[in-house]
Order: structure tokens, then C-alpha cells, then sequence
């Protein structure tokens, strides 16, 4: 995708899975004005369908530039999404579940600010939710609110005056809320992949937390829910 840089717009760097809920954020960001600038992570997690569903909605939703940054968070493991050993659960389990990947939205966000500052870009969004989610603890807003305290102490641009926002505009919304203001702003959902186990076509297994938010949010939105299952 084109890199056009000129300092006078509004941009914005925003962190994209592949999932619902990022595709999600884009669009909403594009239709408050900002310039989009996506980033999305190749960190060793169980399958790549979910990059490619974002470089499709990066794609459909216009965005200026998308970036892959590959990690290999799978050489610590520590999590069902990046170590083949672990299982990724298919029943509600209680505390904070194996599919919590350790420290991965505190490096997202590091790296996300690092182009951020690059671009000249003042904000960054993030699909976090505190509603339907998994309960990781970094998807709270103390977590978003303590990062970009932080943001602001650890770059030139935040000591100089130039201070970052993290933006988490679904922090507060319900996964139907969440599908409704998509539809609104043209998210089209059938490029999305949210499965914590999808196969190589991106088809969902329909029994991960995940898939399971997923489903319960288009049925409560009374909306037709596009997920492929396999």
C-alpha cells in the first residue's frame, strides 16, 4: 500500500489482528477522519489465516499502509495460542484462561508507538474490551490508561510536548454493540477471523471463548453472523 507522509494529517497507528474486534476499530477511526496506519503481528500464533484476514481488511477498509512485524513469541511460550502442547480450551474455564498470551499487548503497543512516533501520528488504537472478553488483564483500562502514561515518559516526542493518546474505543461496548457499529461503518465481518484454532481457510471451530463471544454478539445484535465454520 502507498506511503504518502505529510505531517498535516490526522493519523493514527492502529493494531490489527485480523479479528472482529480490530476491524472493528479501523473503521471506526476512519469515519472519525484519521489516516489509518495498520499493524499486525506475525508472533508465532497457532495459525497465519488471521493475518491474512487483515491484510484483507486492511484492504477493504482503505487504510494508508499495513505493516507486518514478525516476533517469535513462541520461542517462550506460555500460552495455548503460541505452544502446540497447550489446549485450547472449548468449554467456559474460570480465572484468566490459557489462551492469555504473556505480555503481548504491553510489546503490541511498544511497537505500535514506535511507528507512531515515526509517522507523526499523536494516536493509537486498540481493540480491547472489557465487556465480552476472556479476562486478560491487559485488556482492562487501567492497563490502557497506565500505557500511555507511560508512552509519554518514554519518547522524544511525549518529553517534547507532543503526547500520545491510546485510544480503546470498544473498551466499554457489549460484542453486540461492537457488531452493530461495524455494520454501520461497512466492516465487512466475512473477512474477519477470530478462532483461536482456525484451520488454513480461516474456517472457525465454533467452540473457543472466542468463537463463542463471536457468535453470541451478531445472534444478540439480531444480525446474520458470516463466520465459515469447518
Amino acid at each position: 500500500m502507498s506511503r504518502d507522509i505529510d505531517m498535516s494529517d490526522k493519523k493514527a497507528v492502529i493494531l490489527l489482528s485480523g479479528g472482529l474486534d480490530s476491524a472493528t476499530v479501523v473503521a471506526l477511526a476512519k469515519a472519525d477522519g484519521y489516516s489509518c496506519y495498520t499493524m499486525s503481528f506475525d508472533y508465532g500464533q497457532r495459525h497465519r489465516s488471521e493475518l491474512q484476514a487483515a491484510e484483507q481488511v486492511a484492504r477493504q477498509l482503505g487504510v494508508v499502509e499495513h505493516k507486518v512485524i514478525g516476533l517469535n513469541l513462541n520461542g517462550m511460550g506460555g500460552s495455548a495460542l503460541t505452544d502446540a502442547s497447550i489446549e485450547v480450551p472449548e468449554s467456559p474455564t474460570e480465572g484468566i484462561p490459557v489462551t492469555y498470551v504473556p505480555a503481548r499487548n504491553t510489546v503490541f503497543l511498544s511497537l505500535a508507538l514506535g511507528w507512531a512516533e515515526v509517522l507523526g501520528a499523536r494516536d493509537i488504537f486498540i481493540g480491547v474490551n472489557a465487556v465480552d472478553y476472556s479476562g486478560y488483564p491487559d485488556c482492562r483500562p487501567e492497563f490502557i490508561e497506565a500505557f500511555e502514561r507511560m508512552a509519554n515518559l518514554a519518547t522524544k516526542a511525549g518529553v517534547e510536548g507532543q503526547g500520545f493518546r491510546i485510544q480503546a474505543p470498544l473498551q466499554a461496548m457489549s460484542k453486540a454493540e461492537i457488531v452493530q457499529a461495524g455494520v454501520q461503518q461497512g466492516v465487512d465481518y466475512a473477512l474477519t477471523v477470530s478462532c483461536y484454532q482456525a484451520d488454513d481457510q480461516g474456517r472457525a471451530c465454533g467452540k473457543c471463548d472466542s468463537c463463542r463471544l463471536r457468535a453470541a454478539g451478531f445472534a444478540t445484535a439480531g444480525l446474520v453472523d458470516p463466520t465459515r465454520y469447518f
